[in-house]
């Protein structure tokens, strides 16, 4: 089909973009992470997109709000860059915002 990527293509270029980025110790998550990530949802347990949403959801994943692409300050800064979510706001709605695609929903479920 015309205007079409192929699938391959788009495993090329993630493969492509994961090399680049190098491995998750590489990118500071190392036993530091996991220690300061494991108080922090201690101390945050619940998903704030989910409490954005009325719902109360147990927060799994540490969230960078700004990306730190390698940069340490942003990295490390718990009180105004890190927030609590669950693995499917992280995985959908979070990579969706970063990546620019993000469409807000309504209470009724369509597009605003």
């Amino acid at each position: 089909m015309v205007g079409m990527p192929e699938p391959l293509d788009r495993k090329a270029r993630q493969r492509e973009h994961d090399a680049k980025r190098g491995s998750a110790r590489e990118r500071g998550y190392n036993t530091r992470w996991e220690k300061a990530r494991k108080t922090y949802l201690m101390r945050n347990p619940l998903c704030v997109m989910c409490q954005k949403e009325g719902r109360v959801t147990a927060a799994t994943v540490v969230d960078h709000i700004i990306p730190h692409k390698g940069d340490t300050r942003l990295f490390w800064d718990t009180e105004n860059n890190w927030q609590a979510l669950c693995k499917p706001h992280h995985d959908r709605d979070k990579q969706r915002e970063e990546r620019g695609r993000f469409q807000a929903i309504g209470e009724d479920g369509w597009p605003l």
